[in-house]
């Protein structure tokens, strides 16, 4: 994906705004619709009290009319502004707190959502990614600011067409005064909404590298490495060097942005306000005496909310609303993003296992100039335990990613009962398979949740699952002891060994006909990994089992062996052939048989 600096947005500035405007409002009509009706009420009273409730008073001390009337109309603008605040104040307190939340959730889910069906090949796109956590990261901002930049609009709209037709009324030449002064400096606010847009763009490329030392500080998973080891130095150098650039990327933005920002408000101002303005209008009173005092004050308090209004909707709009509709943009591209793993159109049955084939299967990851993956092709019997092993970097997980379709092969099939996975939805075919992977996580949930990965839980086959991993930690609550403490403050810590336990037993409680396991056995001591061998082999009897391990003492009761080195498959056959063939695989198992010798 090319840098989003170097693209010019694909939408304009105002579809942006208004598609990210139909989300909200698919999610709560009334609060946009509120809001586009509060623009006006905030606005509109007070800037017609400013003209009309002026040029009435003075008109009406300048006349000698009786003094009551200024009187009446005081407490009349004063009713207005209070009962005003009145309804500011109930709109805002118990509509829209609410409200805001309401579509602050309803965003969050649509971009999880989203998320959670995302190819797994859009995270190895570095420029998506940072998409993807800006995304996320400034969904509840950007509510905030779109709803409050329309509210304005609407407002500073109406406002206009209101006092420009009351100014225009008294002295158009005024009016079109300060449109002429305000339009002049109008293209200036393009560069500062752009500028504007690519500051934050930089900022959070740049806050990811510095948020990344406070993961380090305050994550449990690291506390005990930085404790052990001089390492707080090293971490802070680096720390101090990507906050510094932060600070010099902010830097590097304000002066232009401050440097165009002064050039466009101060010729306003001293064009619009301080030269001609001031010279009509004294023209007008002191050589045409074609306004009065009352005409004068209102006309220059019109001239200033034309102004304003003017140059929110020209000046400011374009600054503002260009900033949030590139941000904008980024959203659209992230709930459009197509994956490349399509649906086909059956459904996979989910019963018991059949013959799965591998068929001249090649794989390169997105990026990449080099396969991962060259012509494997396996033959995998129902109910057979299938061991895969070889150095790091053989191509073992990127195998079984593959088996789940987490990825689709480049070339080759991947078949199930002599069907294409490909010809089947992706969900139904995950369905199939139970995995445990390497780099597995436990969730903040309770036990049994974490074991069904799911809110309904059955006790029987949770309890079962959870014995045949090994897992005996004595739990205060059972299957309802909660895990992590994100949610729960008596939540327990396990052990990595538990965690793994846990994680393993989610591959037993799911009713399946495969099971993929990722080095299963990696943070288990001996004698766990011999129960977990012995278990899994009682509770996998009648499903198919792939699994992946280092440890070779675990591939012993595997029904077949296959030995990957550099993405192609070096040696295949069971335990006691592969050992008489003296090759890779027996080098190996006498390697780390003789450690224990």
């Amino acid at each position: 994906m090319a840098d989003f600096r170097a693209d010019k947005p694909t939408h304009s500035t105002f579809s942006n705004i208004f598609y990210f405007l139909k989300l909200m409002f698919k999610i709560s009509p009334l609060l946009v619709i509120g809001e586009c009706f509060w623009g006006v009420l905030m606005r509109l009273p007070t800037r017609i009290i400013s003209v009309l409730g002026v040029k009435y008073v003075i008109d009406v001390i300048a006349s000698g009319d009786d003094k009551m009337k200024i009187v009446k109309a005081v407490i009349i603008i004063a009713v207005v502004l209070i009962v005003s605040e009145i309804l500011n104040a109930v709109y805002r307190e118990f509509f829209f707190s609410v409200e805001l939340e309401k579509i602050t959730k309803g965003l969050s889910e649509m971009l999880y959502k989203k998320a959670k069906d995302l190819d797994l090949e859009n995270y190895d796109d570095p420029d998506f990614y940072n998409n993807f956590i800006l995304v996320i990261e400034s969904s509840g901002a950007r509510v905030t600011m779109v709803l409050g930049l329309v509210q304005r609009y609407i407002g500073e709209v109406v406002s206009l067409i209101t006092i420009g037709s009351i100014l225009f009324a008294i002295d158009p030449v005024c009016l079109l005064i300060i449109l002429a002064a305000v339009t002049i400096f109008t293209p200036v606010s393009r560069k500062i909404g752009k500028l504007q847009a690519l500051r934050q763009i930089d900022n959070n490329r740049l806050h990811r590298r510095a948020d990344y030392f406070a993961r380090v500080f305050y994550l449990q998973d690291y506390c005990k490495e930085v404790r052990m080891n001089d390492v707080k130095p090293l971490l802070l150098e680096r720390y101090n060097e990507a906050a510094q650039d932060v600070i010099d990327n902010q830097r590097k933005y304000v002066r232009k942005i401050d440097l165009i920002y002064f050039f466009q408000e101060s010729g306003v101002q001293i064009v619009g306000f301080m030269l001609l303005l001031p010279l009509y209008l004294g023209y007008c009173v002191l050589q045409k005496h074609t306004l009065q005092a009352g005409d004068f004050v209102a006309t220059f308090n019109g001239a200033l909310q034309i102004a304003g209004s003017f140059s929110f909707l020209t000046v400011g709009v374009t600054r503002q609303f260009s900033e949030s509709a590139r941000l904008i943009e980024k959203y659209r591209e992230f709930l459009k993003r197509k994956n490349k793993i399509f649906d086909g159109e059956k459904t996979a049955d989910v019963g018991e296992p059949k013959t799965v084939e591998l068929k001249n299967v090649c794989f390169t990851y997105p990026g990449n100039d080099h396969p991962t993956l060259k012509n494997i092709n396996m033959t995998i019997h129902p109910k057979e335990k299938i061991a895969l092993v070889g150095y790091n970097g053989a191509g073992k997980t990127t195998l079984t990613n593959l088996l789940l379709r987490l990825y689709d092969v480049t070339e080759g099939q991947i078949l199930i009962d002599g069907e294409d996975i490909r010809d089947v939805t992706a969900e139904s075919h995950r369905d199939r398979f139970s995995a445990v992977f390497q780099d597995f996580q436990v969730f903040a949930a309770t036990l049994g949740e974490n074991v069904a990965l799911d809110t309904n839980v059955d006790d029987d086959r949770a309890n079962a699952a959870l014995r045949h991993s090994g897992f005996s930690k004595e739990v205060p609550d059972g299957l309802n002891t909660y895990l992590l403490r994100e949610f729960d403050d008596g939540g327990i810590m396990m052990s990595g060994g538990e965690s793994q336990k846990v994680a393993i037993s989610r591959a037993f409680y799911k009713n399946c006909p495969y099971v993929i396991l990722d080095e299963p056995s990696a943070n288990l001591d001996p004698i766990a990994e011999y129960n977990l061998n012995q278990s899994m082999i009682e509770a996998a009897d009648n499903k198919t089992v792939v699994f992946i391990s280092h440890r070779l003492s675990t591939t012993v009761s595997a029904d077949r062996i296959y030995v990957m080195e550099n993405g192609e498959i070096i040696e295949q056959g069971s335990h006691e052939e592969l050992m008489a063939m003296n090759g890779t695989y027996a080098y190996m198992f006498n390697l780390q048989a003789e450690k224990y010798k």
